[in-house]
């Protein structure tokens, strides 16, 4: 029989994640990871890929997810179905809230606040929880825009490692999606009717991030090959794992 578009997708797809999972070493046995769920195709998507791949013999791993709720920003999260959409996949979903004060602290933005708050939140719970790993849905898009974002606006030829070592706590964040690309994530998300989560934010404007993505964009469109080249260089670089201060 010919597998359907959707089921070529997915095997695409999966061929990718257990390569990423395989070449960065990043599940071992006895491991308890803990997803970042925010409710975006990304964090859907690997928190369905993780379900499937505890349910193999080996590595054998704890799984569970955590969705942080900024409750002074209005980021209307459909709580409900994230927590129908993780038991559908055998998976334990905790929420949380939290908030920050935008006037505490002018010398940092409110963005900058509200992530730091979140990482905040995500990491004391893994370590009460007695989790050892965080799992990040960013994919190959998120890791290649960030090198350049690096590159031009702070100088440095860095990225978002797809492993790396806590120094001041005993937690390593892995990022299984690494290896994918965006594009087919969307698609995935569109055959399989992921719910999208409504973000109503004060402080969402135009970002560099938003700026890269567009040059990036030009640059594919100057070199196709762009996006592999620049993955090999991280790679030669050693940037892909580190170990964090």
């Amino acid at each position: 029989m010919i597998p359907t578009a959707e089921e070529q997708l997915y095997r695409k797809l999966n061929r990718r994640f257990q390569q990423a999972i395989r070449d960065y070493q990043l599940i071992a046995d006895g491991d308890r990871i803990l997803v970042g769920l925010s409710g975006g195709k990304d964090s859907l998507f690997l928190l369905e890929m993780l379900a499937k791949r505890s349910k193999i013999d080996r590595p054998k791993f704890h799984l569970e997810a955590v969705h942080i709720r900024m409750t002074n920003i209005s980021y209307e999260s459909d709580t409900a179905y994230l927590e129908d959409f993780a038991n559908s996949h055998g998976v334990k979903l905790n929420i949380l809230e939290t908030s920050f004060d935008a006037s505490t602290d002018h010398r940092k933005s409110p963005c900058f606040l509200c992530s730091w708050n979140r990482r905040k939140q995500l990491f004391q719970y893994a370590q009460q929880q007695g989790c050892n790993k965080i799992a990040l849905g960013h994919h190959r898009d998120d890791i290649l825009h960030t090198a350049l974002l690096n590159l031009l606006f702070q100088g440095q030829f860095s990225t978002m490692p797809v492993k790396i070592e806590m120094r001041k706590m005993p937690i390593t964040i892995i990022r299984p999606l690494a290896t994918e690309e965006e594009a087919d994530i969307r698609q995935y998300a569109e055959h399989r009717g992921y719910r999208k989560q409504t973000k109503i934010c004060p402080y969402d404007t135009a970002t560099h991030r938003d700026a890269v993505r567009k040059l990036f964009e030009k640059i594919e469109e100057i070199s196709p090959n762009a996006r592999h080249s620049l993955w090999n260089a991280l790679e030669a670089e050693e940037k892909l794992i580190e170990t964090a201060e």
